[in-house]
């Protein structure tokens, strides 16, 4: 479930604004530094010119620039084309309808941004607990990819995992967000669209006839 919700939280950094249109909670990187640091385990060790894993900096210093900012996005567009994908034959979210990317290349940016920092499995044993199993980066990788590495690493998970039938399209007026369909009955991604859909539905019904 981690990778289903980092999945899911860099595609709903598009969201409706309120007023008809769509809002960007990474227009800027003063946005993409809020995000990151609301989630301090995002950012993990990079490798230093040695080779060796330096130590992550604290989640409150950590401070994006115009290139992971154009690094995340590129990589949301990939993320958002082939959650369009996933939820076939439904439509998409309606933020994406007119300018999604083609699938193969949606892919390749995907992997290309996975790879930008390998990876070894490490065990991990405390005295006291539960034998951890996680991945650290290795070799020659650069501290720039190192956010985008992580997120397309959760995607891959998510996509790749059993909650990938579940993803769905909100179709609620106003709405651009996908969402986990958790009940069999639900149509929304939140009750407050559920309630906007139903009202537009009623508006829908008592409409007077054009004459």
């Amino acid at each position: 479930m981690p990778d289903t919700r980092l999945a899911l939280d860099l595609a709903l950094t598009l969201r409706h604004d309120g007023r008809g249109g769509v809002a960007d909670d990474l227009g800027t990187p003063e946005g993409l530094t809020a995000w990151v640091r609301e989630r301090p385990g995002l950012i993990g060790p990079v490798p230093g010119a040695d080779g060796r894993a330096a130590d992550s900096a604290p989640a409150d210093a950590w401070k994006a620039d115009e290139e992971s900012l154009a690094a995340v996005r590129s990589l949301r567009a990939a993320v958002r084309a082939l959650f369009a994908h996933a939820v076939r034959p439904d439509e998409p979210s309606p933020a994406d309808a007119r300018h999604l990317m083609p699938v193969p290349e949606a892919l390749d940016r995907l992997n290309a941004a996975a790879g930008a920092v390998p990876t070894v499995p490490r065990l991990d044993w405390p005295d006291e607990g539960d034998p951890v199993a996680s991945r650290h980066p290795t070799g020659a990788a650069r501290r720039k990819d190192a956010l985008p590495a992580a997120l397309a690493r959760a995607v891959i998970g998510f996509l790749a995992g059993p909650d990938r039938a579940a993803l769905r399209a909100c179709h609620a007026p106003r709405c651009v967000r996908y969402f986990i369909k958790e009940h069999p009955r639900q149509e929304w991604c939140k009750p407050s669209c559920g309630n906007r859909a139903r009202v537009a539905r009623h508006h829908e019904r008592h409409r007077s006839p054009h004459p």
